[in-house]
């Protein structure tokens, strides 16, 4: 198996430590650079409110299979967790999609630090992403 970025995502945050736990708890504001390859992939995408962003916690630990979660006194196994750390630090995040410049995706909500690499995006559709 073999991952390529298609872009870089910028954000205010340069460390672990000063990103939020979550994008929805975080009003912060920043932008996906999209490669110029990527660029016509883009097309429709500005019909979206929200986007779902993946990319590659390209600073967690891949080692870890056992965390204590923020809030609990709990160890649990990583995959009953949203912790970075794991064997495949995959990261996943709804945002709102405020404008497309050209290649570049302004967006709020963003809980990835900077210069993380950008795995995929997808359209967020509530009746289908939101189970009830």
């Amino acid at each position: 198996m073999m991952l390529k970025p298609i872009g870089i995502i910028r954000s205010p945050f340069k460390s672990m430590n000063e990103a939020p736990r979550q994008g929805r708890f975080s009003d912060a504001v920043g932008e996906v650079l999209i490669f110029e390859e990527y660029k016509s992939g883009l097309d429709g995408l500005q019909e979206c409110s929200h986007i779902i962003l993946i990319y590659w916690m390209h600073k967690a630990k891949r080692n870890v299979l056992k965390v204590i979660p923020p809030g609990s006194n709990e160890c649990k196994g990583v995959f009953a967790t949203r912790s970075p750390h794991r064997p495949n630090p995959i990261g996943l995040t709804v945002v709102n999609l405020l404008e497309i410049r050209k290649n570049v995706l302004v967006v709020k909500g963003i809980d990835a630090i900077d210069k993380t690499p950008l795995i995929d995006i997808k359209p967020f559709f509530k009746d289908v992403d939101c189970i009830s």
